[in-house]
């Protein structure tokens, strides 16, 4: 054992493994766990907010639990391993899209709530997911007409907004989670102030291993406090069953109905800009170029899996940004981890115990480690935008403005709540929403549409579309909004030459 961690330890001195390494099974637990930990909160808390909203009771409620994170391992290892030209092959987890929760529980209320309403949901989530699947196949000038939508000015944007909205997620875990009697005690403060320092401190100080798995350790280490202090309770993991295993079509057969299919295709819309960013966002972390193939492939499996989780009772799928915080956080660029995670996942997804052992997790610890994730997706939003020329005003005006709507929502609830239909406000009341349509629609009036190309840097070719020729370099075209280079991009791109070169030397 000591030979292992010394082992580990030795490895961890450059934790900066190429996105096709395979590392040591160890490692790969070690890493794809912590994964899963960060996930897990964001994993569960769709089909508990969506089963409560319904009416559902306990037992369906964790069959629901159950069902995605049995889904969303087989979603990930879709997206991170790749089957033919399904996933894009990055360390990308898959998880239920946040944006899809107030159109679900609008369709399921109307459809008079309990398992009724989930058949109709269903039958949206299934189609709306063959029809994203579908769309990503499409021909390569037609796609990659589609993607122009999307330029840095726009994806950075957008995934600036989904960290600004998660971090009050975060703050509520933080409090001790919506809902509970002591919400707000300044115990749950304690705990998440006490877990951010410790992975903070990791951070700093740690050694390269422990800096990689700073987020698991601050976890275990926060909840064995909690329990040491009586906070931690795992009384629900005697009462769990050993094996759960999630059948299709649990509930019933679908049913099919015209305004919540279109309800569930707006929000793949939405859920596609996400992943087209999250696709970039981590592209730029890994170092491997992403072109319009790779981002047609991650398209495909959030299709694939969103169909697939309507089949097995669960939600519509999207690459989960606050896993690529913990990519940028770690280091750890390989994707094999990401599939070790969704072998952890669907372990989780047929063990009820062991999915009730991490649910002990205490809202405050889980608070202090999920805020500190959530604001380094929005800074992976903000290092997009820095491609960005922001001194152009028009650019500004993009970003700024689509902030402001974003906020809109959490800001002045009771506009969407009192004073619009019902359905109108079930698709507009989220600040993913509204961030991503604003960003989308002033681009179009300011810039117009990007010309391919425009996630490439400046005098390089434009990424070539799927099964065309690569464009000649000499006619490539430039990126439609000019990029601004960091400064001191030159010196750090040549500190991190250096470093991989040092990599090299010491492997």
């Amino acid at each position: 054992m000591a030979r292992v961690a010394a082992r580990l330890s030795e490895d961890g001195k450059q934790n900066t493994h190429p996105v096709d390494e395979v590392l040591p099974l160890p490692k790969l637990a070690l890493y794809g766990f912590q994964h899963v930990l960060a996930f897990y909160a964001g994993a569960v808390i769709v089909p508990i907010i969506v089963g409560n909203a319904l009416k559902l009771s306990p037992e369906q409620l964790v069959y629901l639990i159950n069902a995605d994170l049995f889904t969303c391992g087989i979603a990930s290892i879709i997206q991170a391993w790749g089957i033919g030209r399904i996933g894009a092959r990055l360390p990308l987890i898959q998880g239920v899209t946040f944006t899809a929760v107030s159109p679900m529980i609008a369709i399921g209320l109307g459809a008079g709530g309990g398992t009724a309403a989930l058949l109709v949901i269903y039958g949206a989530v299934i189609t709306a997911g063959i029809a994203t699947f579908a769309f990503a196949w499409l021909p390569a000038k037609a796609f990659r007409a589609v993607m122009r939508l999307f330029p840095p000015v726009v994806t950075g944007t957008v995934i600036t907004v989904l960290g600004i909205v998660l971090i009050p997620v975060g703050l509520n875990d933080a409090a001790g989670g919506l809902g509970s009697p002591d919400f707000g005690d300044p115990k749950n403060f304690a705990y998440a102030g006490g877990t951010m320092l410790f992975i903070l401190v990791l951070m700093k100080i740690g050694k390269p291993f422990l800096s990689s798995i700073s987020i698991l350790l601050g976890l275990v280490v926060g909840t064995t406090v909690a329990f040491l202090l009586g906070d931690a309770k795992f009384g629900d993991v005697s009462n769990s069953d050993w094996v759960g295993v999630s059948t299709p079509f649990h509930f019933g057969v679908p049913k099919f109905e015209w305004f919540p299919i279109v309800l569930m295709l707006i929000v793949m819309l939405i859920t596609m800009v996400e992943t087209t960013g999250d696709t970039y966002a981590v592209g730029d972390i890994v170092g491997k170029e992403v072109d319009s193939e790779t981002v047609a492939r991650a398209l495909r499996a959030d299709g694939a899996a969103t169909a697939l989780g309507g089949v097995l009772n669960s939600f519509p799928y999207v690459a989960f940004a606050e896993n690529v915080g913990l990519v940028r956080m770690t280091k750890v660029k390989s994707r094999f981890v990401v599939v070790a995670a969704g072998v952890f996942m669907i372990i989780l997804g047929l063990l009820p115990k062991a999915a009730a052992i991490v649910a002990a997790v205490p809202h405050g610890v889980l608070g202090g480690a999920a805020t500190v994730m959530f604001a380094m997706v929005a800074l992976a939003g903000i290092q997009t935008l820095a491609k960005v020329d922001l001194k152009e005003e028009k650019n500004a005006l993009i970003v700024g403005v689509s902030l402001a709507f974003a906020l809109l929502p959490a800001t002045v609830p009771v506009f969407f709540t009192k004073h619009m239909d019902a359905d109108l406000s079930s698709l507009l009341n989220s600040g993913v929403t509204l961030g991503a349509t604003s960003a989308i629609v002033l681009n179009l009036v300011f810039n117009g549409l990007a010309k391919d190309g425009a996630h490439d840097t400046p005098g390089t070719p434009a990424a070539p579309a799927p099964d065309a020729p690569a464009p000649d370099a000499a006619k490539a075209e430039l990126p439609a909004q000019p990029v601004a280079a960091p400064a001191g991009a030159e010196k750090a791109a040549g500190a991190e030459t250096a470093e991989d070169s040092e990599t090299s030397s010491a492997g």
